[in-house]
């Protein structure tokens, strides 16, 4: 009776992943989503701790130790998401895919110790299974290293790191792990069969540094999605290593999930995968390559105020800057102040903004922003003629208009918000300095533009006090 139950526990959950991701493509029920999927796992769970039989038809026991596990590890995500910041949220969503990888990865160590110890009895290490086993342990592998290198570059405690002929070497190193993964299945008993293994195993984990390294900044959002499949899909082997068809779904959806958002993400830079794995766009090169420009005006707090506050439409296009000096909710605040004036205000949210994938979104939602307000690129770019001020908040790449005038420029081609045709563009930023893919922004130079420095958050709450003496 127990394993029906689990079964029907089981299904219950696969449908709570489903519905749940269903919802999270809409803020309005995101959470609600997040909160049935969860809903889903933590059934899955119990019911596996309480009903799951062994092949003898025992229960699983040791309950202090799973119990102590899931309480050290839920004490220590719940501290983490209390305390990360808003800027920080890339960092902590690359540790998130790095430990699913690990976690992947220990699954098919551990069953690849139990093999051995009954010495690879042929009804059980199939090559099937020692496919699956061999696709856990790269995939979990490539998942954590990569993204320990992706948090670190996020960070910044981690600086790219390329050499010539280095994406050869990782084409050589995964070539080698497949290979003697396919060696192995083929000699399970062989002498050196534990050797081979942990040679594999530790490939695959140099395989994804070196996978990750020479990735340019621009490119890094791109990554996190592709890492995040990664991970899905490693679970998707655990899964299928104990026959636990939950975790096979979860691993799937987020496999699936993560695949689709780095193909459409790629189509938003107009890039292929493998240009940005290769092209490094935004690395150290891109940053090298630097050409004179002209000069750039600067507008006063007072100029901006009044600008803004006399316009008709005003279209806000956040970036990173928006999100390291926390203002999404002073930029809330302007908005409700300019709309009480009769001024129109829109978001425009380019696809890669920020240093992950819907970073804007989540970053505006945070403050309570109207997901009505925000529009994609195809719609800003339409509306842009008709705005009278767009304000950037340390957006930048996104906003570069060498990517469709500079055959030259490394972001050649790249789609971006066309906010040169609005009648005026105030920029707010800290400095003149580039952008995190170290290329220099003409529209900074371009008549229309009007640069405002200084710390976002300081700048928007100067210029709510001069909209309010106005």
């Amino acid at each position: 009776m127990g394993v029906s139950v689990l079964s029907i526990i089981y299904i219950i959950g696969a449908v709570t992943f489903i519905a749940g991701l269903k919802m999270m493509s809409d803020p309005a029920s995101a959470r609600k989503g997040n909160i049935i999927a969860g809903l889903g796992m933590l059934a899955a769970i119990i019911g596996t701790i309480f009903l799951y039989q062994n092949e003898d038809g025992s229960l699983l026991k040791n309950h202090i130790w799973i119990f102590g596990g899931i309480l050290i590890g839920s004490v220590i995500g719940v501290l983490a998401a209390k305390k990360v910041k808003m800027t920080a949220m890339p960092e902590m969503v690359s540790l998130f895919n790095g430990l699913g990888g690990a976690s992947a990865t220990l699954i098919s160590l551990v069953e690849f110790n139990h093999l051995s110890d009954l010495n690879f009895p042929a009804e059980s290490a199939t090559p099937g299974i020692m496919a699956i086993l061999f696709a856990g342990i790269i995939l979990g592998n490539i998942t954590f290293s990569g993204s320990m290198i992706a948090w670190g570059k996020l960070s910044g405690r981690v600086k790219d790191f390329a050499f010539k002929g280095q994406h050869i070497l990782n084409i050589l190193l995964l070539v080698i792990s497949i290979a003697l993964s396919v060696y192995i299945t083929s000699n399970l008993q062989g002498a050196n069969t534990t050797i081979l293994f942990y040679t594999v195993f530790l490939l695959s984990l140099v395989y994804g540094i070196f996978f990750v390294f020479p990735i340019g900044g621009a490119d890094m959002p791109v990554v996190i999605s592709l890492l995040n499949s990664l991970s899905g899909l490693s679970a998707a082997c655990g899964g299928f290593l104990y026959d636990n068809k939950v975790v096979f779904t979860g691993g799937i959806l987020v496999g699936a999930a993560g695949t689709i958002l780095t193909v459409l993400m790629c189509k938003a830079m107009n890039r292929s995968l493998t240009n940005v794995l290769i092209g490094s766009f935004g690395g150290s090169k891109a940053a090298g390559d630097k050409k004179e420009q002209g000069s750039y005006k600067e507008i006063s707090l007072n100029d901006s105020a009044v600008v803004m506050s006399y316009a008709s439409k005003v279209m806000i296009v956040p970036g990173y800057g928006l999100a390291v000096a926390q203002a999404q909710h002073t930029c809330h605040e302007l908005q409700k102040m300019l709309e009480a004036k009769g001024v129109e205000i829109k978001y425009a949210i380019h696809p890669v903004a920020g240093r992950m994938p819907g970073h804007m979104n989540v970053l505006l939602a945070e403050a309570d922003v109207s997901y009505d307000k925000l529009i994609e690129m195809e719609q800003a770019n339409e509306e842009f003629p008709a705005v009278d001020v767009v304000l950037i908040l340390g957006a930048n790449d996104v906003v570069n208009p060498a990517a469709k005038s500079d055959p030259s420029s490394p972001i050649y081609g790249m789609p971006i918000l066309d906010v040169g045709l609005a009648k005026n563009v105030i920029v707010v930023k800290r400095s003149m300095k580039p952008g995190y893919a170290g290329i220099e922004n003409d529209l900074f130079f371009q008549p229309k533009t009007s640069m405002l420095f200084g710390d976002a958050k300081k700048v928007l709450q100067d210029l709510v006090g001069e909209i309010k003496s106005l």
